[in-house]
């Protein structure tokens, strides 16, 4: 009886040792989530900023100019950079159709792929802070260029997972060429320019095709740390289940054993009284 005890107990010290962990796997990834959502917002405002200095310089009709033709379509893929995340990386590897070059971001999510058969021309991991992103940006934004200069892709679209009312949305998008036609409309006077227009738009719509990855680096971020703290309220609800049933086995054991005890005294008092 007593080493069953001592089993229960320590079954109920492991639940409860990784009921704190589970606890501070939430509080990290809700503090991840946080500083994401916050500094999407200084993104849209940066990106708002390039986009209407675009519209400012371009010349009107210019919108039309530069779209190519129809080719092969790259797609930028943000996964999960690590586990506990539910079905993160599946949500969006469904979404992925075949052909051309896949450009893949999360370590999990590539070998998620990799089990799918999908190969990633480019890949890289997702910071373990949101900070890091910026960097993250400029690498994919240096890797793609790369790809449509080098006659590898045409176009770029990116799937990526926002978090709406509590809930995942995988999200595709095109990336490249950007959709200059939705640019602001160019308010006041004509800006006095000392670089070449074709040169200054290049130079602006390079930061602002960095600015659209960031974006949406940030949203992925956001989102695997939303779908990680549901997993692990989902974890804690079934941890504290297990923990009240281990309780309760608990409290019946003593009672057993106290029971028993009382039995065993019961009888030598008896035992006792007979004798004499």
């Amino acid at each position: 009886m007593t080493e069953r005890l001592a089993d229960i107990s320590a079954r109920i010290d492991g639940i409860r040792q990784l009921g704190s962990v589970v606890n501070a796997m939430k509080g990290i990834a809700s503090a991840r989530a946080h500083v994401a959502r916050a500094q999407v917002k200084a993104v849209d405002s940066y990106a708002a900023t390039l986009a209407s200095a675009m519209a400012q310089v371009l010349a009107p009709g210019a919108e039309d100019s530069d779209v190519p033709a129809a080719g092969r379509t790259g797609v930028l893929v943000f996964c999960a950079e690590q586990g506990f995340a539910g079905a993160f990386s599946e949500r969006v590897l469904d979404t992925l159709s075949k052909g051309g070059p896949v450009f893949l971001i999360g370590t999990r999510g590539l070998s998620i792929a990799a089990s799918r058969g999908v190969t990633a021309q480019w890949h890289a991991a997702l910071p373990s802070h949101s900070n890091g992103i910026p960097k993250l940006a400029e690498a994919i934004t240096t890797a793609t260029l790369a790809a449509v200069a080098g006659g590898q892709i045409d176009t770029l679209d990116v799937i990526h997972t926002s978090w709406q009312v509590g809930r995942p949305d995988v999200v595709r998008r095109k990336l490249f060429p950007l959709d200059l036609s939705a640019l602001p409309a160019p308010t006041g006077a004509a800006v006095l320019t000392q670089l070449p227009a074709a040169a200054l738009i290049e130079s602006l719509g390079q930061n602002y095709l960095h600015a659209l990855i960031t974006r949406a680096a940030l949203h992925a971020f956001a989102a695997e740390n939303e779908a990680r703290m549901q997993a692990m309220t989902s974890a804690g609800s079934q941890i504290e289940k297990e923990l009240s049933v281990f309780e309760a086995k608990l409290r019946r054991v003593r009672q057993e054993a106290i029971t028993a005890e009382i039995i065993e005294l019961g009888k030598g008092i008896a035992a006792a009284r007979h004798a004499t």
